[in-house]
């Protein structure tokens, strides 16, 4: 090894050594080295923050603990069920944020557990649509007094940016194949066109229709009391007690202590069931560095048994290898990096079947169809199934076509079929800055995507030729991959029309409703295999991998901090930090919308689901 990559490495060894986030790691390790009590116990689970799709192994350099993948905390649930000391299961939703699919997957996950006869409770200060929605899986739910549950249905918006492009002086140029794909107008456009309102509408109905059968199922009263209750809301704790939306009003001491009545006094409720393995902490000092050398460098796991493996498709999709960040997962599903990942699945004889999990808006056609080009060559040597999270949407859908059966979930947001391309001309911007730029070219179609002007006749009828090249590509493989299954002319369902899951289920555009467990037994009894590992391909890195890949075919590239794109410029990060500060949820929309933009600029035609909605 080069000296100055180990001076590098001793340099971030002894940093993790005294960083207090670090220490706030060890510190929880030594609570998970007890040993194992016969003792009766209730799991606790607190989600917090963001749920993630793709697991990391990233130590937790600025927080006290790693974002919690959805795949982690599903199979916590599973061991919780299948623990016989685990008398009941306790979860504290009320600071979680995750999308419709994962709701959905959380909510039947919850279920669950009366198949066994564990009772699962819920408490929380308050609740919104979303976490009671995922709370009503459990068999009790508890508020506090004065505290609140915000039932009220869903709210929709989705921003129209053509105002503030014409005070800057930037003009857009786009075109897109399908009527129904909508997503340059939040460009093009102030407001929604017809095509846009119908599409919406239908969509939200799905949406509303999943989220009421749910509550119903989960309380045991019929779909139009749900909504009536929705049209009546929000409550107050007291309120929410005597509507039959909640089961109790306590404080959380109350609360505690009420399970302790239940349960035993002796119960324990351990905080951090199934977080992570047992792990020896030593105690002397030579030990100790050889401990967190391992937790740095682990060794990876050799994989003899059978195995299902998943491969992530989580972000927008765009060409290239991911980068590594200190900082936090990679900002994207890159082609390259996925590529490798699914050649990998396909050539290792222990991986009997694999699951790609798509959480993606689409992105850049070329990146989508090289993944799917290596997803049918997994297919034609094992099972491949597609287990779709909350958005798989155009070259979402796109990337999952080489699949023999797709699940989504009942709340996915999906389909999109149709592409979009353009640019921003931006001469006017800098006119009002009084900047000028002299402009030369040798070609006539080499200023195609340039900013200085609109396209030309000729340059437009060239974008329109290959977009609708591209659509029909997209097409085909629509019509090969779902054939027969489909419900409706093509035609009819795509033009960059979204759907549910459940509506997808309807037009054949999925195979079934269901979850990323579900997925993963499927496509192991697709292969035929009764016991197997689960193995995420690639392995999540460690710190470790920023400085030294294991495997020069594995190398990705390194980011000394986040990859922002357009919003780290200095006047649009400062202005979204100041709108972020009083209405987050639209700063955060207008973010990914500037994200769109840097990837048209990128990839010049790309397939993305037509807005930034926010539902809430």
């Amino acid at each position: 090894m080069k000296k100055n990559t180990w001076a590098m490495v001793i340099a971030v060894f002894g940093s993790l050594l005294f960083q207090n986030a670090v220490s706030a790691q060890f510190e929880q390790l030594k609570k998970l080295t007890r040993s194992v009590s016969p003792t009766k116990t209730i799991a606790y689970f607190k989600l917090e923050g963001e749920l993630v799709e793709t697991p990391s192994s990233m130590p937790p350099l600025f927080g006290d603990k790693p974002p919690v993948s959805l795949k982690s905390l599903l199979e916590r649930f599973k061991q919780a069920r299948h623990d016989s000391n685990v008398a009941a299961i306790v979860v504290d939703l009320e600071e979680a944020q995750f999308g419709f699919g994962q709701l959905k997957e959380i909510h039947d996950a919850l279920r669950q557990f009366s198949a066994v006869d564990k009772a699962v409770f819920v408490h929380a200060d308050s609740l919104h649509n979303g976490t009671y929605a995922a709370a009503t899986g459990a068999s009790h739910i508890s508020v506090v007094p004065t505290g609140d549950v915000w039932l009220m249905g869903l709210y929709g918006e989705s921003p129209y940016l053509r105002g503030a492009l014409d005070k800057l002086g930037f003009t857009p140029d786009f075109e897109t194949c399908g009527d129904h794909k909508t997503a340059a107008e939040t460009l093009m456009r102030s407001g929604p066109s017809d095509a846009s309102k119908e599409m919406t509408k239908w969509l939200l109905d799905g949406l509303y229709d999943s989220l009421v059968d749910m509550i119903a199922k989960g309380r045991s009263v019929p779909p139009q009391k749900v909504r009536s209750l929705i049209d009546n809301g929000p409550y107050t704790a007291e309120e929410a007690l005597a509507a039959g939306l909640v089961d109790s009003v306590r404080h959380r001491q109350d609360f505690v202590k009420d399970l302790k009545e239940r349960f035993g006094k002796d119960v324990k409720i351990d905080r951090d069931y199934g977080d992570t393995d047992d792990l020896e902490i030593p105690e002397d000092p030579f030990a100790m560095i050889g401990f967190l050398m391992q937790l740095l460098n682990p060794t990876p796991k050799e994989y003899t048994e059978p195995s299902v493996a998943i491969v992530y498709v989580e972000g927008p999709i765009q060409t290239g290898s991911a980068e590594l960040s200190p900082f936090g997962p990679s900002d994207g599903a890159y082609s390259t990096t996925i590529r490798k990942a699914l050649d990998k699945a396909a050539d290792d004889d222990s991986v009997k079947a694999v699951v790609m999990r798509v959480d993606s808006p689409g992105g850049s056609a070329l990146a989508s169809e090289i993944i799917l080009d290596a997803a049918k060559r997994v297919a034609a040597k094992k099972p491949l199934v597609v287990s779709m999270g909350n958005v798989a949407g155009s070259g979402g859908y796109y990337v999952s076509l080489g699949a023999e059966t797709i699940f989504a979930d009942s709340t996915t947001i999906t389909a999109s079929i149709g592409v979009v391309a353009g640019k921003l001309v931006t001469t006017a911007g800098w006119n009002k800055l009084g900047i000028n730029w002299d402009r030369h070219q040798r070609g006539e179609m080499a200023g195609m995507f340039g900013s200085s002007e609109p396209f030309t006749a000729k340059e437009r009828a060239k974008l329109r030729h290959y977009m609708e090249t591209i659509y029909k590509v997209f097409k085909d493989h629509v019509t090969t991959a779902r054939g027969s299954r489909l419900t409706k002319p093509l035609d009819q369902m795509a033009g960059g029309r979204v759907y549910t899951g459940a509506q997808a289920l309807e037009l054949g555009l999925v195979d079934k409703l269901g979850g990323l467990d579900e997925a993963v037994k499927f496509a192991g009894s697709r292969a035929g295999v009764g016991e197997f590992d689960i193995r995420v391909i690639p392995e999540p890195p460690t710190i470790f991998d920023l400085f030294i890949p294991k495997d020069k075919e594995d190398e990705v590239r390194v980011s000394a901090s986040p990859k922002l794109g357009l919003a780290a410029s200095p006047l649009l990060a400062s202005t979204l930090e100041v709108l972020a500060a009083v209405d987050p949820l639209r700063a955060a929309a207008i973010g990914r919308m500037l994200q769109r933009i840097e990837l048209i600029h990128a990839e010049g035609v790309i397939m993305m689901t037509p807005t930034e909605w926010i539902i809430r």
